[in-house]
């Protein structure tokens, strides 16, 4: 029965896909008039937020004058000259941003990245002028660099590039300026270029306020389509860039001689050294080759713990090493089917990559000594570390049919010892007329599994077949198809999708952590805006989902509805509510689990943001045996600055279940973590994390001070420290907390680019 009417809706969507071929519109072109041309200059000069160069009295001024959030339709009050300059080897872009009350002005020394919550300027750059991808480059009033990679609607800021800038509060508001090598940039080989821009000022008073140069309808769903152009460029320079990324450090580790004792101390390793580093050439604008050697994967960055307790699934956490996060954006699609992070500890890696106004086109390839695997499954996923030797590559191709179109492919390979996992797919997005979008993916898995039975023995089998999550060399296919079609617009939003996963798809490569299922979605909301100083907008919007496995049997049902609202202050306030969940978990059937989630976030003030998150209600409790429980999650965080070099982040997480009938407790435990940042300048920082974790009972302390010249130009001092709690007496801990690993480091890579 369930299989004759998810087989309806798959012919649905075919049908629809079929269809849009026929219909298939790219967005207009907002047919505007904002054009800047940036005047040349011969020789390029030193930055400064003075604007004192004579250059910059020849240059043409622009100004922002529309506002686009919380609403559009409105001119900017604050007044905000932009003016460009060129030469054959930089773009200079400088912002002068007057403000009724300047003591106003949020700004803050900080890391580079960190300054969203400021007062700001930039610029949104699409080189291709083809709507797909674009830089996004903001500075606030001191010159403090943010940038990402814009996708559609998706932003990574995660994305870093070389470039300059500086900034100066005045009497009278802030002047800012950005100094831009091409060689930082990818464009097309032309005589007169036309880009896409748009210039952007954020203004955090009583709400967050922000003015854009080209007028943009809040209607229209695509951002950079509305952009305004930068015209008559001519000359410019980005062939044969090479860059070198050597680095070099030193460690001692220490760990304790016996876990059962905690006094049985630390066995002190010797102090240890290594060297790597990465070579980039770029043949022309459009095109880079990279290669990285014993990439480096010290402490510098930390996960921040996750709670876990009654989570069966693995866990994701964002990549941070730099080799994988650059370009990242060219193997993305919907599914997460590359996962970076799954190359666990590559001794090598290489990447080349090219775009153009109509494809791009990306490889990758590493060699990874520990090998790490997601096993997933209908109920619950393994997740296995080894040291196993594994060989991955990673091709991704995509074509632009005109504006926020695309279709593209990937394809994932990964082989070690006696196992392989290949993986193929296709994806596809559609704007089929104004507003409405299709989308979608399909991929194909075959894997052979190593034979280890020592490393993973798991005798759960994969759906009703005959498979199982062991590692005994069994060799099968697995299937998946998401789709997706949407309305994206001001007022009114929907979509509606589907997407099964066969109980036999693995992506060892990606990260799929739950299969052998079948799942119809939808959603709509309602967005309103009574521009009111107390409430400026707000949105009304419920989704339901429908999940079955690949044998017909229901599995999960739920109707999540939501009521949000910005108010004065910078704050938001918002109202969820489960008046439908229902899900069977191993076989047993739960039902009527309604919840209530309550979210609300603040910035006030320049030197505080608060946020807070409670849901409660009915869970399942995710065991081998599962039972109904009642409990309620806590979250809550606030970011003091109360200085503006000095920044304090707080979290707390707490989480809890019981017996629905009260007979048992199940578990109950807490997060604490704080981020300490003291920024002596704006290259020079201290930072401390400190997190404790009640459910392992574990302590982590993080010192480090580093010096940031720019994004690759660094070096760091540190140390990492884990202390677990044993309740014992005795010498060399605190409170019962004994130290049972350590780690000193000392890290120093330099940027080298001719």
């Amino acid at each position: 029965m369930y299989q004759g009417y998810f087989r309806r809706i798959l012919l649905l969507f075919i049908i629809l896909f079929s269809t849009s071929f026929l219909s298939l519109k790219a967005q207009e072109q907002v047919d505007t008039l904002e054009q800047v041309s940036p005047y040349a200059i011969e020789e390029d000069f030193e930055i400064s937020a003075d604007l004192s160069h004579p250059a910059w009295q020849q240059a043409q001024s622009v100004f922002i004058k529309h506002q686009i959030q919380p609403n559009d339709n409105v001119a900017a009050w604050v007044q905000t000259e932009v003016k460009m300059l060129y030469s054959d080897q930089n773009l200079y872009v400088a912002f002068i941003s007057e403000d009724p009350e300047p003591s106003n002005i949020r700004a803050n020394i900080s890391d580079r990245d960190n300054s969203f919550q400021d007062d700001y300027v930039g610029i949104i750059l699409d080189p291709f002028n083809n709507n797909q991808q674009a830089y996004q480059l903001f500075i606030n009033p001191l010159g403090i660099q943010m940038d990402g990679m814009r996708t559609g609607n998706s932003e990574d800021m995660n994305f870093d590039m070389l470039w300059y800038s500086d900034g100066k509060i005045t009497d009278s508001g802030y002047r800012g300026v950005m100094k831009i090598p091409f060689k930082s940039l990818s464009f097309p080989d032309r005589d007169i270029h036309s880009w896409s821009i748009q210039f952007i000022r954020n203004y955090p008073r009583n709400n967050r306020y922000q003015f854009a140069w080209s007028e943009v309808d809040l209607d229209n769903s695509c951002l950079i389509c509305q952009n305004g152009r930068l015209v008559g460029m001519r000359d410019l320079e980005n062939s044969k860039t090479v860059e070198f990324l050597p680095y070099g450090m030193s460690y001692q580790n220490s760990t304790i001689n016996n876990a059962d004792d905690p006094n049985s101390g630390l066995n002190h390793g010797r102090i240890d050294g290594r060297l790597g580093g990465g070579i980039m050439y770029e043949p022309t604008s459009t095109t880079s080759l990279n290669a990285v050697f014993n990439p480096d994967f010290s402490q510098v960055e930390t996960d921040a713990d996750q709670i876990a307790a009654n989570e069966t699934f693995a866990l994701r956490y964002s990549e941070k090493r730099p080799f994988f996060m650059k370009g990242s954006d060219l193997f993305t699609t919907d599914e997460n089917l590359f996962y970076s992070r799954m190359i666990n500890r590559p001794l090598a890696a290489g990447k080349a990559t090219h775009q153009s106004q109509n494809y791009s086109i990306a490889f990758l390839t590493a060699y990874d000594r520990d090998a790490a695997f997601i096993v997933p499954g209908l109920y619950s996923s393994s997740q296995v570390q080894s040291n196993i030797e594994a060989y991955n590559n990673v091709l991704r191709g995509k074509y632009n049919l005109g504006s926020e179109s695309h279709i593209g492919g990937l394809l994932t390979t990964r082989n070690q010892e006696d196992g392989h996992n290949y993986v193929g797919s296709v994806d596809w997005n559609f704007l089929l007329t104004d507003n409405y979008y299709f989308s979608g993916q399909a991929a194909y898995t075959n894997t052979k599994e190593i034979t280890d039975l020592a490393l993973h023995d798991d005798p759960r089998t994969f759906g009703h077949g005959s498979y199982d999550a062991a590692f005994n060399g069994e060799q099968f296919g697995g299937t998946l198809l998401s789709t997706e079609f949407s309305r994206q617009a001001k007022f009114y939003d929907f979509s509606i999708g589907y997407s099964s996963y066969s109980p036999t798809f693995q992506t060892q490569s990606g990260f799929i952590n739950q299969v052998d299922q079948r799942e119809i979605d939808a959603s709509q909301s309602f967005t309103y805006y009574p521009d009111w100083d107390w409430l400026s907008n707000g949105t009304v919007s419920a989704s339901g989902t429908w999940r079955y496995d690949f044998s017909g049997q229901f599995q999960e049902r739920y109707i999540f509805t939501r009521w949000s609202n910005n108010f004065g202050g910078q704050t938001n306030l918002s109202l969820s509510f489960l008046p439908l969940n229902d899900e069977r978990f191993r076989g047993r059937l739960f039902t009527q689990m309604n919840r209530l989630m309550i979210d609300v976030s603040t910035n006030p003030l320049n030197e505080l943001s608060l946020s807070g998150h409670v849901d409660f209600g009915k869970y399942v409790n995710r065991q081998e045996n599962p039972t109904l429980g009642e409990g309620y999650n806590i979250s809550a965080d606030a970011t003091l600055k109360p200085t503006s070099r000095l920044e304090m982040e707080v979290s707390y997480n707490y989480s809890t279940l019981s017996a629905a009938n009260g007979d048992e407790h199940y578990f109950s435990g807490d997060i604490y973590r704080l981020k300490s940042n003291y920024n002596f300048s704006k290259k020079l920082f201290a930072r401390l994390i400190t997190q404790y974790n009640s459910f392992n009972d574990q302590l982590q302390i993080y010192p480090l001070v580093y010096y940031k010249a720019n994004p690759f130009t660094k070096f760091y001092i540190g140390m990492t420290d884990y202390l677990n709690y044993f309740d014992q007496p005795g010498p060399n801990g605190y409170r019962g907390f004994k130290e049972t690993d350590r780690q000193f480091f000392v890290k120093f890579q330099y940027l080298i680019r001719s």
